[in-house]
């Protein structure tokens, strides 16, 4: 049997807006079944969710791993769309509620395999320890939000200096070529879905754009100095996907979290993606690659323009690059008081009695495979 395709992405982030959530896109509501874990940090969700991840790979299924933006180790769901089963991690800061009761949604407590006695002669360690990850995540936010005010000056030299006319038409240049063979379908109901193909976490950028675009043949790659419109320029292309009646896996920034940075088209095999500082990745090793184009606005920005502005921007640069790098330490800072915290917890767990219920929640989940063939 064939091993399974895994995708790896973020549904949620560390972003200049606080933790931003796009968890409702994990899954539609309406699927299967949906298992949401609760339970404390270190109590062996990620762990469940991983096992359970694995074994249907190796089964052949293909599984979507959503990783966790605040630790690059640690799993937020499994996502297994063939079969229409998930399981979430329910606790915060991606609290997740039943939708359907019963019919769809099910809550599964870890907490039910821990030692209270154990965990409450820690309990004073452990409020200590939970507000410090609180106030570093604070201060992270605080200097993303500080290097989003600093982008914007950027982008307030940039801007006025990007013809735009040229923009717009490289904009309609991608759009013909894209979609000048797509007969439309006014009849489809187009969807897309939202999520974050790249993180800002303790570790820094991350992302995870192997798998993302591994089934992708055509690839647009736009860059671009911040201001010159390549979020612009790719919502556009969203939109006009969506026109035709075709689904769209939308991947958002996950620096401003509204913004567009790639989006797929899997019925064209074809993705547009802005891959400008801080995303590094090399398309080269995408396996199905056959055609591939990078368009630069930063070609249409006016030198004469930005001269006179010279030194003020190389300040920004130099400033966003202090504030966002004192995010990371800060979610570095808060990723080492969440693993203090994870001590804590670790010992009180009964694990035995846990694998004894993922084996079950396993044989649940292979049950849920069998009717859906």
């Amino acid at each position: 049997m064939a091993q399974g395709k895994l995708k790896k992405m973020f549904p949620g982030g560390n972003t200049s807006q606080g933790f931003f959530s796009y968890y409702n896109y994990i899954i539609e509501p309406e699927a299967n079944h949906i298992f949401m874990i609760k339970g404390g940090p270190g109590v062996g969700k990620s762990s469940l969710m991983r096992f359970i991840g694995e074994t249907m790979l190796e089964k052949g299924y293909d599984v979507e791993y959503h990783n966790c933006s605040s630790d690059n180790g640690s799993l937020d769901g499994v996502c297994i769309p063939q079969i229409g089963v998930a399981l979430l991690d329910g606790t915060a800061p991606h609290v997740v509620d039943p939708k359907n009761p019963g019919a769809v949604d099910e809550i599964l407590h870890l907490g039910d395999f821990w030692n209270e006695d154990l965990l409450r002669k820690n309990k004073e360690a452990i409020l200590t320890t939970n507000r410090k990850v609180g106030r570093f995540f604070q201060m992270a936010y605080f200097s993303l939000k500080e290097a989003k005010a600093i982008q914007d000056e950027w982008e307030s030299y940039i801007t006025p200096a990007i013809n735009f006319a040229q923009v717009n038409e490289v904009t309609t240049l991608i759009n013909d070529e894209i979609f000048g063979g797509v007969t439309p379908d006014f009849r489809a109901q187009a969807k897309s879905r939202h999520l974050f193909a790249t993180a800002i976490t303790p570790d820094g950028p991350m992302n995870y754009l192997d798998t993302v675009l591994q089934d992708i043949d055509k690839l647009y790659v736009i860059k671009g100095e911040p201001g010159s419109g390549k979020a612009t320029l790719i919502g556009k292309i969203a939109d006009q996907a969506g026109t035709l009646g075709l689904f769209t896996e939308v991947y958002h920034c996950s620096f401003v979290p509204q913004n567009v940075d790639i989006i797929v088209i899997p019925q064209l095999s074809t993705a547009v993606a802005n891959l400008s500082s801080p995303i590094s990745f090399d398309p080269n090793c995408l396996p199905k690659l056959t055609s591939f184009k990078e368009i630069n606005l930063s070609a249409f920005i006016s030198e004469n323009v930005l001269t006179q502005y010279a030194e003020e921007i190389a300040g920004c640069q130099t400033r966003f690059e202090a504030a966002f790098n004192r995010a990371v330490n800060f979610l570095s800072r808060a990723k080492a008081e969440h693993d203090i915290m994870e001590s804590y917890y670790v010992p009180a767990m009964d694990f035995a009695a846990i694998n004894v219920k993922r084996d079950e929640i396993l044989a649940r989940v292979l049950k849920y495979a069998e009717e859906a063939k």
